[in-house]
């Protein structure tokens, strides 16, 4: 199965974007929004934004973060070993034995999360990431200092894959796929007849702060808003279905309910996904989502949200692993559900 426009997604998951530094990866997404966007905003927090029918009064906000979790140089002893903490929630476990990419203000270095040997002792149970250290063969601190320094960004040395011709996997799938998402949302909705002002935004900071996410509703000021994110997949061996609840690959999108969820949005999406006999997920949000909805939402007099989500496996790991089938449908969704607005709805869920 081969997803439309999946170069432009293969080279977004090769790119590194760490939180605090999406810079090039933007540039790549505006560059390839620019030729069916009416117009393209940026703002002082990094965003990049692509419009559609900017005059109407309605307008909806679709946000997709850019930026993945990293490591972050903490130290470097004098021998010429690198030791780092995390930038966003970084599994610690996954991350002994891999190769890195060091983004050193003076050059890309690569190197290896060094681990002591079995016959050495090994590593213990309990550890953090800071007891962890990258070799890049330097032999002194001064050596590696000519092209890295302390708070130099790190990711995985880890390519997207293709597994089965059904599934890909790779790092930063949280949430470069959320950004692809919504700009062929974007490219798909340029030849439709609109009655809504569309704004999708490749938003930053999501994994950190949620900052980019704040900063785009606020200077938007949208009639609603829609989160276009990952959830947790529960479909592989050793999860607690009974507790963590059942969402599998190819079980098309997830639709999020909860205390911050508007309930209006959700019927909507459902009445579309019926439209298209399209298979939908849930996942509960009781308090928060713990993603951009949750900055969207507080702007300025209040925003509308829902969350629509892309089941994912092995969460905040180099080999996270999302279905295309999952995408195109929720591409597909979106599209549609936005086509169907007449910019006359009311979101108020005290009045009809």
């Amino acid at each position: 199965m081969t997803l439309e426009n999946q170069d432009f997604l293969l080279d977004l998951l090769n790119t590194p974007s760490p939180s605090s530094m999406e810079v090039e990866i933007q540039k790549k997404w505006i560059h390839y929004v620019k030729d069916f966007a009416d117009e393209i905003i940026t703002d002082h927090a990094g965003n990049a934004i692509g419009v559609l029918n900017k005059e109407a009064d309605f307008k909806i906000l679709l946000a997709g973060h850019i930026d993945e979790i990293a490591l972050v140089v903490n130290r470097i002893d004098e021998a010429g070993f690198i030791y780092f903490d995390e930038v966003g929630r970084v599994n610690q476990k996954a991350a002994i034995g891999m190769k890195v990419r060091i983004q050193g203000y003076g050059k890309e270095l690569v190197g290896v999360i060094g681990v002591n040997a079995q016959h050495l002792g090994g590593i213990k149970g309990d550890f953090d990431l800071t007891d962890l250290f990258i070799d890049v063969g330097a032999k002194s601190r001064a050596e590696v200092e000519k092209f890295v320094q302390i708070g130099d960004l790190i990711v995985y040395d880890r390519k997207p894959e293709i597994l089965m011709d059904r599934y890909i996997s790779g790092r930063g799938l949280d949430n470069r796929t959320g950004a692809f998402i919504v700009a062929e949302v974007l490219r798909k909705l340029a030849d439709r007849d609109l009655n809504v002002g569309v704004y999708a935004a490749s938003t930053v900071n999501e994994e950190t702060n949620m900052g980019g996410a704040y900063f785009a509703a606020a200077g938007i000021e949208p009639t609603m808003a829609l989160a276009c994110d990952v959830t947790f997949a529960t479909d592989h061996p050793k999860v607690n279905r009974e507790k963590y609840g059942s969402v599998k690959l190819e079980g098309g999108p997830v639709i999020a309910k909860g205390a911050p969820i508007n309930r209006k949005i959700n019927q909507w999406l459902e009445r579309t996904a019926e439209k298209l006999d399209m298979a939908i997920q849930y996942e509960l949000t009781p308090r928060h989502t713990g993603t951009d909805a949750d900055r969207m939402r507080l702007t300025g007099k209040g925003v509308p949200v829902a969350l629509v989500s892309l089941p994912l496996r092995y969460m905040h790991s180099p080999v996270e692993t999302v279905s295309i089938q999952d995408i195109k449908e929720e591409i597909d969704l979106l599209v549609e559900f936005i086509a169907d607005l007449t910019g006359k709805e009311n979101l108020n869920p005290l009045e009809d």
